[in-house]
């Protein structure tokens, strides 16, 4: 059986979940991001057991159609987002490829969920990973802005400071680096 997962954003996710899932006697055949095969069939009662566990470390059960897709648009955009070189294909292409949906139904539906627009989210995405590249320090500014996707280091400056209220600069020089966890955002 596949259980579809709510939350899941990193490797320590994958962990978590596979320890969860075994500790209540369940075989996880695979996780990956999203999503658990388990080799048993479970019950009501054993599916309500598997959602409590899986919330009390910040996850959750996704069962209706409309929810999983808004959460596979979610993991497929930060997919995108952490890939290398990711504007060889606009967004919308590797989305309705990745996902196998016409981009307007993508875009429809996830505007509907959440209020707000996949372009919106991705942006979101891309400043934490801007921040997470800075913080790292291993990358010039202008490299960051390259292996984002920006046109340049002024289009990524003027966003960063439309969204964080500094510019890259700043942030790297303050010392003090505030993220959001990917899961909020």
């Amino acid at each position: 059986m596949i259980l579809h997962i709510k939350n899941m954003v990193c490797p320590r996710c994958i962990m978590a979940v596979t320890s969860t899932l075994s500790q209540l006697g369940l075989t996880p055949d695979s996780v990956s991001l999203g999503e658990a095969h388990i080799a048993e069939t479970p019950d009501q009662t054993q599916l309500e057991q598997i959602r409590q566990a899986l919330t009390a470390i910040g996850f959750d059960l996704v069962e209706n159609k409309s929810d999983l897709l808004i959460q596979r648009i979610k993991q497929s955009v930060m997919t995108y987002v952490r890939h290398d070189k990711c504007t060889s294909q606009p967004l919308s292409e590797w989305l309705a490829t990745t996902l196998h949906t016409d981009y307007p139904t993508l875009s429809r539906t996830f505007a509907a969920a959440e209020g707000r627009t996949i372009e919106k989210y991705h942006l979101l995405q891309r400043m934490e990973y801007v921040k997470e590249l800075i913080t790292y320090g291993d990358l010039s500014i202008k490299e960051i802005a390259w292996r984002t996707g920006f046109s340049s280091v002024a289009h990524l400056s003027r966003q960063f400071k439309q969204l964080t209220g500094m510019t890259p600069t700043a942030y790297k020089a303050c010392g003090h680096h505030e993220r959001q966890p990917l899961d909020t955002l």
